[in-house]
């Protein structure tokens, strides 16, 4: 049965320093590459036919620590804009303890994990949904559909756009999905069903 692994970058340099990055290019942390190892531990018995990744520059270093992690440089890697992080507007590269103190905790949370409401001059999860979707049923499903392993290898809001049409989750309940620096959410695919395994 195909299976399809879902991780989240490891922690950026940004991620560290608390500031909000979305499409801003910013390096893994010193933390984040020593890490790689013990992420790819989590998928290593997986053998993996395809990666699909994005441009940013903390997903595509993931991507080849973990490959080179895994002994399977190799694969083909497929990056698309689609699977970038959602862009966090006028937020990008402030701090988010900062951004809580301006316009209160409620606000922030709404900004960054509800379903419909946008930063200020950015993206809601909604938009995010509307152009990682659509790649992920004509390329990723596809792969799927032909057993075919797949590992994506994305940015918290894209991979959590993934996780609500996965998993069927409502716009409410999205809220409450957090996914962690090296997260790995891995499922078995059959007949277009999806099943968690973890």
């Amino acid at each position: 049965m195909p299976k399809l692994i879902l991780l989240r970058h490891l922690q950026s340099q940004w991620n560290l320093e608390n500031r909000f990055t979305g499409w801003t290019d910013v390096p893994l942390s010193k933390e984040g590459i020593e890490n790689a190892k013990t992420v790819s531990e989590k998928i290593a018995g997986v053998k993996i036919d395809k990666i699909y990744t994005s441009p940013l520059i903390r997903n595509r270093e993931t991507t080849r620590l973990i490959s080179e992690n895994l002994g399977q440089k190799d694969m083909p890697i497929i990056v698309n804009k689609a699977l970038d992080e959602r862009n966090y507007g006028k937020l990008q590269g402030l701090n988010k303890d900062e951004v809580k103190k301006q316009y209160g905790e409620e606000q922030v949370k709404l900004w960054r994990r509800s379903y419909e409401v946008a930063p200020p001059g950015g993206e809601s999860l909604q938009d995010v949904y509307k152009r990682t979707t659509p790649f992920f049923k004509e390329h990723i499903e596809n792969d799927l559909k032909y057993g075919k392993n797949v590992l994506v290898v994305a940015s918290h809001n894209s991979l959590r756009a993934l996780v609500k049409y996965i998993e069927n989750i409502s716009d409410d309940e999205i809220i409450n999905l957090e996914i962690s620096y090296g997260g790995v959410l891995e499922y078995e695919f059959k007949s277009g069903i999806y099943k968690k395994i973890n």
